[in-house]
């Protein structure tokens, strides 16, 4: 079977869900990337670490307008005869896979947690990861949003050709006059691990507490919509149904009640820890493990034992 794996690229580096949505796609079969933007050639032969046998770059193509990505995406698959699209169902790719379902005539399947089973059909989150569900796609080209986070990578050695692919994408319907980068050591979307608060912190001045927390484990800053909406933590912070969804493998919440529009973007974490003072705080009923206590006690003493635990190490 031939896939072809559609990554975005940030600042001329590779992002770790673009590394799952490739070594997800080597899984389904013989696996194409195609990408765009200024990024070397360097950077993308280490893709064959992760399972790609090529990798074609449109270099003229700096732009992320949906629209010419998707009209680059179906130039490729038809150039590769691939059967399956793959791409990672961040912010780009749940703006062009759907173009490129409609231009191919394609089903889609969106929000992907698990690779194609036997009889076609796809396990993906349903009821905001209330529930899992399956999607069968009938016709002959599938296009597959693989949700991040949800498969492992694991890179191994080698490399794959890198080839220069142009394709007539038109011309961009949007203007660009800003960007403004999200800064930090660990940005959240790519996150494995992220501590995150709410309101039981009480004002943005208590916030270095959370900080220092991050800091000791490598972690990324979250926050709740509230915290967020009062101008406390920047909005790229605020996680839940209506902010960033995000899968880690540890989140750390202090402060936050659980409200269920906050569940639906971090139940899909592998461990949640929930710290409150109130025992009855409905977030205690989806945490691995509880803690009830308040917050300016805990933090302080959860980043004494991690340090104290690293300078063992």
């Amino acid at each position: 079977m031939s896939v072809l794996v559609y990554i975005d690229t940030l600042n001329g580096k590779i992002a770790k869900n673009a590394l799952e949505a490739v070594q997800y796609g080597s899984k389904i079969g013989d696996t194409t990337v195609v990408t765009n933007g200024n990024i070397s050639d360097s950077a993308l032969q280490v893709l064959g670490g992760v399972g790609a046998k090529k990798v074609l770059v449109n270099k003229n193509l700096k732009s992320n307008d949906a629209s010419q990505v998707a009209k680059l995406v179906k130039a490729a698959a038809e150039a590769t005869g691939a059967d399956t699209i793959v791409f990672s169902s961040d912010l780009t790719g749940k703006a062009v896979a759907p173009r490129v379902s409609a231009s191919l005539k394609a089903g889609l399947v969106s929000g992907a947690i698990g690779l194609p089973e036997g009889d076609g059909s796809v396990k993906v989150n349903v009821f905001s990861g209330k529930a899992f569900g399956k999607v069968t796609v009938n016709t002959d080209k599938k296009v597959i949003a693989l949700t991040p986070n949800a498969v492992g990578v694991v890179e191994g050695e080698g490399t794959a050709p890198v080839e220069a692919f142009d394709a007539e994408v038109g011309q961009s319907s949007i203007t660009v006059k800003e960007v403004k980068r999200q800064e930090g050591d660990v940005l959240l979307p790519e996150a494995e691990l992220v501590v995150s608060a709410g309101r039981g912190l009480k004002g943005p001045e208590n916030w270095g507490m959370v900080e220092d927390l991050a800091k000791a484990l490598g972690a990324a800053t979250a926050c709740s919509r509230p915290v967020a909406d009062i101008g406390w933590r920047p909005h790229h912070e605020h996680v839940g149904q209506t902010g960033v969804a995000i899968r880690p493998n540890l989140y750390i919440a202090a402060g936050i009640s659980g409200a269920i529009q906050h569940l639906a973007g971090v139940n899909g974490s592998k461990v949640i820890v929930v710290i409150n003072t109130d025992p009855e705080a409905p977030f205690f009923k989806a945490a691995d493990y509880g803690i009830v206590g308040d917050a300016f006690d805990v933090l302080p003493k959860l980043t004494a034992e991690i340090e104290k635990l690293k300078a063992q190490n």
